[in-house]
């Protein structure tokens, strides 16, 4: 009776087998690695050309986060601070000190000092940063306690996952637009912030969403244009 398989059949099973169980491997290592932080970036904490110590500056002295940032509230884009915004201060403070060299030597040259970018949008998705300052959405839930930061890290994964958690239900982020950012109109500035009593968040974040029109994309086209 002739074979039904061809010869070397076995083979094949065995090496189709192999072959499966590798990409089995593949698969499992992919995703164990999408969900570490090496991949989502979390602890990030890159050397700056200046050791800016946020906890002093904001948490100590009590600076906005807008005085350095300006541009959070009007433009897409947040901004590193200007040469001029540091020597506003440190012409007079600490002028000496040799750890704000590299401050003086682009206040003298005019060449921006060279900031290491921590919170880093894909080429890939579009993100508008004052849209969502001007909607409640607080510094900190995207940068962390940057006020008790002795030097900034990435706090949090700013994953697709992680984005569309708040897009799906903002009515657990949201804040008044006085509690989003520290200053005068905000004392508080921290993961800490409560609601006022008589109320919960979810409760507070329907009637914002509805007084401020909150109403994220929740498709791919919001952020992949």
């Amino acid at each position: 009776m002739a074979n039904i398989f061809p010869p070397g059949t076995n083979q094949t099973v065995i090496k189709a087998g192999i072959f499966l169980n590798v990409v089995g491997v593949l698969v499992v290592l992919a995703v164990w690695y999408y969900f570490t932080p090496k991949y989502s970036r979390v602890g990030y904490e890159p050397t700056q050309p200046v050791h800016f110590q946020h906890d002093i500056h904001v948490n100590q002295l009590g600076l906005d986060c807008r005085y350095c940032h300006s541009y959070v509230e009007v433009s897409g884009h947040s901004n590193f601070p200007a040469t001029q915004t540091c020597m506003n201060c440190h012409r007079q403070v600490q002028k000496d000190n040799p750890k704000l060299q590299p401050i003086r030597d682009s206040w003298a040259t005019g060449t921006p000092v060279a900031w290491v970018k921590i919170h880093n949008v894909p080429d890939y998705a579009y993100f508008n940063h004052s849209a969502h300052v001007n909607r409640g959405v607080s510094c900190v839930s995207c940068h962390g306690n940057v006020d008790n930061m002795n030097t900034v890290y990435q706090a949090e994964s700013q994953s697709m996952g992680w984005c569309l958690n708040c897009h799906r239900n903002p009515q657990n982020f949201v804040r008044p637009l006085a509690a989003t950012t520290p200053g005068e109109k905000s004392p508080v500035f921290d993961l800490e912030w409560k609601v006022p009593d008589g109320t919960t968040q979810g409760q507070l974040g329907l009637q914002l969403v509805k007084d401020l029109k909150i109403n994220p994309p929740k498709d791919c086209g919001g952020c992949h244009r």
